[in-house]
């Protein structure tokens, strides 16, 4: 799995690779958690419309873990509680934000070169701002 996660993400040498690795774990841990063999992780995606959504998933855990505004704004809540669900809102809006920003030719983008770049930054600008905004 650890070779799969490295062709996807790469080796996570900074933090940007480190917060790519992560998203990409997240989303196969949520898209594959039932899954108990090669098998049934083949079944899984298959539609296009998977795969965008799969695009959305790690773009929305990406985000979460560059925008450090998160980890600081749930460490000053103490009913664990309460931190669950700032958590779900900040995923909340950060999955808004990047499905508002997600181009039509996102399966055809290169994510590695300058159009790929410049919608992670969009989003990352819109999340921040949709983040100050919550109380």
């Amino acid at each position: 799995m650890d070779e799969l996660v490295t062709q996807l993400a790469g080796d996570g040498g900074d933090l940007d690779g480190q917060a790519a690795r992560d998203a990409v774990c997240d989303v196969l841990d949520e898209l594959f958690r039932d899954a108990e063999s090669w098998d049934e992780l083949e079944n899984e995606a298959t539609t296009r419309n998977d795969v965008v959504r799969l695009l959305e998933l790690f773009l929305t855990h990406y985000i979460y873990n560059r925008v450090p505004v998160v980890a600081a704004r749930l460490s000053t809540i103490a009913d664990p509680e309460a931190a669950r669900g700032a958590d779900r809102q900040m995923r909340q809006v950060i999955e808004d934000c990047v499905a508002i920003r997600l181009p039509e030719k996102a399966l055809s983008m290169d994510w590695s070169g300058p159009e790929g770049r410049a919608v992670v930054e969009e989003v990352l600008g819109l999340a921040y701002q949709a983040l100050e905004g919550l109380a």
